[in-house]
């Protein structure tokens, strides 16, 4: 008998357990994705879920951004 071991995931998850959704921009206050693409996640290719990321780095430099702008820390 055989037993294969879980394939690690190659591209990891962004979550950071701090899940509360944003209202005004629909974004997860601790990893800033959707909630569809929190509910997908599993499913999404490699290729999928990188650009995923990509979007994540735009959100955080638009947190970033708003944030300077009110005088606060991001």
């Amino acid at each position: 008998m055989s037993t294969k071991a879980a394939q690690p995931a190659t591209v990891p998850s962004p979550c950071i357990n701090v899940c509360r959704m944003d209202a005004a921009t629909g974004w997860c206050e601790g990893c800033l994705r959707t909630l569809d693409e929190i509910a997908t996640w599993s499913g999404l290719s490699d290729a999928q879920k990188l650009a995923v990321w990509q979007a994540l780095a735009q959100r955080r430099a638009e947190v970033a951004a708003r944030a300077a702008h009110r005088g606060e820390a991001a």
